[in-house]
């Protein structure tokens, strides 16, 4: 899929590894996407996140700041 090359460069991060990410940035430095299900979003999630259900992830590519860091949960 032609998505996934945009994200070949691509790192998994521990719980705590992202704990330390957060303190270490302020929100806006980064993106925080959420790919879960709304239904699953309005449950909970993290501060600042932004939903983009994993079906709609491949629209929206172009949407997003590639001069940030992303975190995709």
């Amino acid at each position: 899929m032609f998505w996934k090359r945009l994200f070949a460069t691509v790192s998994s991060l521990e719980a705590d590894e992202v704990r330390d990410f957060f303190a270490q940035h302020r929100e806006g430095t980064f993106d925080l996407i959420d790919v879960r299900q709304p239904g699953e979003y309005e449950k909970g999630h993290l501060p600042g996140a932004r939903l983009i259900p994993l079906p709609e992830l491949a629209n929206v590519l172009d949407q997003l700041d590639r001069d940030k860091p992303i975190i995709v949960y």
